[in-house]
C-alpha cells in the first residue's frame, strides 16, 4: 500500500478516476444497447434518434481517452450500417 502522503493521494485519484471511468464505459455500453434494440425492434426512427445520442457519447467517451478513437470510428460506422440496413 501507498507510503508517502504524495502516494497515498495518487491512490486516492486512481480510484476516483477508475470510478468515473466504469461509470462512463457503462453509459457508452448503455446507448450502444438502446440502438441495436431499437433496429431489433424494427423502429427505424426511434432507432435513428438513440443513434443520435449515441454518436455523442462515443465521440465524448473517445475524447476523454477512454476508448481508442478507431474504436469509436467502428462502433458508429457498424451502427450506422445496421440502421441503413433496415
Amino acid at each position: 500500500m501507498a507510503n508517502t502522503a504524495q502516494s497515498r493521494k495518487r491512490a486516492r485519484q486512481a480510484e476516483n478516476n477508475r470510478q468515473h471511468n466504469a461509470a462512463y464505459r457503462s453509459k457508452f455500453r448503455t446507448f450502444v444497447k438502446k440502438v441495436l434494440g431499437a433496429v431489433k425492434a424494427g423502429d427505424k426512427a426511434q432507432a435513428e434518434q438513440a443513434y443520435k445520442q449515441a454518436v455523442s457519447i462515443i465521440d465524448k467517451t473517445a475524447n476523454k481517452g477512454l476508448i481508442p478513437k478507431n474504436k469509436a470510428a467502428r462502433q458508429k460506422s457498424r451502427l450506422n450500417a445496421r440502421i441503413r440496413a433496415m
